[in-house]
């Protein structure tokens, strides 16, 4: 016999009504309720009618989440956070991966509109904001991820990309550097445009214009960091004193490259990359970065996302709302005081 709604509100000891509120994915509902509910439906194996409940209550509980990689760390805690709390709250989140490619991109976005999500949570490309407002005008409501593309709709919550950089490239001119290599993401996307207009900032606070022969930028790919580091340190031009590499996944690319060619970090160049990693306090020496509080962000995301649903609020112009995560700089071992070498 098929495990009905009131056995398992029977066995969790709550209502019927509660039960209902909480395998539908009301935010309403106590913790406590809300683990018996969940724990008797495991244990009874019930499983609810998704169709007829859609029809009735106009919900799906899918909550899509569009990522450009899982390469970048700050990415694999945004989902997990994401994933934890909007499961909690009887959510199936459904999880796309586009590899920064538009065409893919547009194909998830396609799919997760057809299959009428509840909301959508999105790091994108910046090429379909022409149907992420397809999506917005379904009545689906969408939160812009880390980056915010111009004429996307939706709430916002971004990193203190700008207020990052500015921490990292002081910190190498506290330090007396002057010859500071950047290495960076494309100006096309709000964090590669962030992260240079800070640099460039605190240079210009110490007199100084960043010099364009080390200035790299690319793509977010780890052979684009080990290719600028061999352009940097191989170039016939005097060798930078430190690097702020600001480009997270070409950060990979970086340490191999160092490590290849036998520079000795910090002793020959001080080394600051931006996005916490988890082995990063572990390498050798251990990396300086700025943390820019990835696990903030996500459930940040996940609470405007659940207000819009909850509220039935698509993110309408006049409506939408902007915030940002500030950074913060996490000193190790891996930057060191420079001074002029002798006459």
């Amino acid at each position: 016999m098929a495990v009905t709604l009131a056995d398992v509100a029977a066995a969790a000891g709550v209502s019927k009504s509660t039960a209902s509120r909480v395998l539908s994915g009301s935010a309403r509902i106590s913790p406590q309720a809300r683990r018996a509910v969940l724990a008797a439906a495991e244990r009874l194996g019930y499983r609810a009618n998704r169709i007829a409940s859609g029809l009735r209550t106009r919900r799906s509980n899918l909550v899509g989440l569009i990522v450009t990689n899982l390469v970048n760390a700050s990415f694999h805690v945004i989902t997990s956070v994401v994933h934890q709390r909007l499961e909690e709250l009887g959510y199936q989140v459904l999880l796309c991966i586009t590899d920064a490619d538009p065409a893919r991109e547009r194909r998830y976005l396609e799919a997760l509109l057809d299959h009428r999500v509840d909301g959508l949570i999105i790091v994108g490309t910046g090429e379909n904001t022409a149907v992420t407002r397809e999506v917005e005008a379904a009545g689906i409501p969408v939160v812009n991820l880390i980056r915010s593309p111009e004429g996307a709709p939706g709430d916002a919550v971004m990193a203190g990309d700008h207020e990052g950089a500015l921490l990292a490239t002081r910190h190498l001119l506290e330090l007396g550097h002057r010859r500071i290599g950047f290495i960076g993401g494309p100006a096309s996307v709000d964090s590669g445009r962030d992260r240079y207009a800070g640099f460039a900032q605190a240079m210009a606070e110490h007199g100084l214009a960043p010099d364009p022969a080390l200035v790299v930028r690319g793509p977010y790919e780890p052979p684009f960091g080990d290719q600028a580091v061999a352009r940097l340190m191989t170039a016939s031009s005097a060798r930078p004193t430190a690097l702020y590499s600001a480009n997270h996944e070409a950060t990979f690319g970086v340490l191999g490259a160092l490590v290849r060619l036998g520079v000795r970090v910090p002793d020959e160049l001080s080394l600051v990359c931006h996005e916490e990693a988890p082995f990063f306090a572990y390498w050798h020496p251990p990396i300086t970065v700025v943390d820019n509080a990835p696990r903030d962000m996500g459930e940040l995301a996940a609470e405007q996302l659940l207000r819009r649903i909850e509220k039935g609020e698509p993110g309408h112009p006049g409506t939408a709302r902007s915030l940002r995560v500030g950074a913060n700089l996490v000193v190790r071992h891996s930057t060191t005081t420079w001074s002029p070498p002798p006459p």
